[in-house]
């Protein structure tokens, strides 16, 4: 009997005719069938060709691998597309997570930071406003009465009053005197000599300069005259509040002739009696007749008229609202 090599199951002679290989490989089974038709049989060096036509190999394949079969061996076929589409998403999608948390972290980042510069900006704005106040709080206290300034405040606006041989005081108030003119004003007494003798010209002087004014009108019963000066001068303003006792008030005037003098007391009493009075404790002398008595304001609250004789301290005003009612020129 031939013996044959039929590696692909075809039909031979293995002892019955048309009968497959059998499951194993009868060289495998040698040690079994030590004698016999299997025994002689010899393992052929190679395997015959495959029938049909073998799968080609392409170029760019990687290595070959055996047939399960036994047979020839085939080319692994390699898929380049896709492993290609997946090795450059996976890039893809690692870069779109990094610029999407990138992007996220500069979002928060540049959140902190707006709210941090609000947060700065509103600080920086509350300090700003308790500065603010707080120079205001110390300029009002320190400037509650400040002489320096009101004297500097006031003194632009008091001459000394010569009338004939009589030296007084006057003072610029309001502005109702009209364009190039002034409205002052000063106690009677103090033109009263010339008013008598039917004359109505009177100066004003401080230091070099001198301004001629004229006698407008004069009420003997409260004590006062309004002079009117054919030159601007910047007028007082009247206090608009109430006196009351203990206010600190600035008398500025001339007293025995010397210009710009300042004296500094407070409002001792407001005396209704005959006719209002304001009763003050600065300093005053012949010739601060006719000056404004002044708060700590720049507001005048009365004109200077007279002083008690033999005592000290007691220093008389008419008030402002007198003299403003008197003569219309407030």
């Amino acid at each position: 009997m031939t013996t044959a090599y039929d590696p692909f199951g075809v039909p031979g002679q293995f002892g019955v005719p048309g009968q497959r290989r059998p499951p194993q490989d009868p060289l495998l089974s040698l040690p079994d069938h030590p004698s016999g038709e299997w025994a002689t049989a010899a393992r052929p060096s190679a395997p015959p060709p495959r029938v049909g036509h073998p799968r080609p190999a392409r170029r760019d394949t990687g290595p070959f691998l055996a047939s399960p079969s036994g047979g020839a061996p085939y080319p692994v076929v390699a898929e380049p597309i896709e492993v290609g589409r997946r090795s450059r998403v996976a890039p893809a999608l690692l870069a779109l997570l990094l610029l999407g948390g990138a992007g996220f972290m500069a979002w928060r980042l540049d959140r902190a930071d707006s709210r941090l510069n609000d947060r700065l900006a509103a600080a920086q704005q509350r300090e700003s406003e308790l500065t603010q106040r707080a120079d205001r709080l110390e300029k009002q206290l320190a400037g509650v009465f400040d002489p320096e300034a009101i004297s500097s405040s006031v003194l632009p606006s008091v001459f000394r009053v010569r009338a004939g041989d009589f030296t007084g005081t006057a003072f610029s108030v309001g502005d109702a005197a009209g364009e190039g003119k002034a409205n002052l004003l000063t106690n009677f007494h103090v033109v009263e000599s010339v008013w008598k003798t039917g004359g109505r010209k009177v100066f004003l002087e401080r230091g070099k300069e001198e301004v001629s004014a004229t006698i407008v009108k004069v009420d003997e019963g409260e004590d006062l005259a309004l002079l009117r000066a054919n030159r601007q001068i910047a007028g007082l303003a009247p206090a608009p509040a109430a006196v009351k006792p203990g206010q600190q008030v600035v008398v500025v005037g001339a007293p025995l002739g010397l210009e710009d003098t300042v004296t500094t007391g407070v409002v001792s009493a407001f005396r209704a009696g005959d006719g209002p009075t304001l009763q003050f404790d600065a300093p005053i002398n012949p010739g601060n007749s006719g000056g404004p008595v002044v708060n700590a304001a720049d507001e005048v609250i009365g004109v200077a008229t007279a002083k008690a004789r033999d005592a000290e301290g007691i220093g008389l005003a008419v008030p402002i609202k007198t003299a403003c009612e008197t003569f219309k020129v407030c």
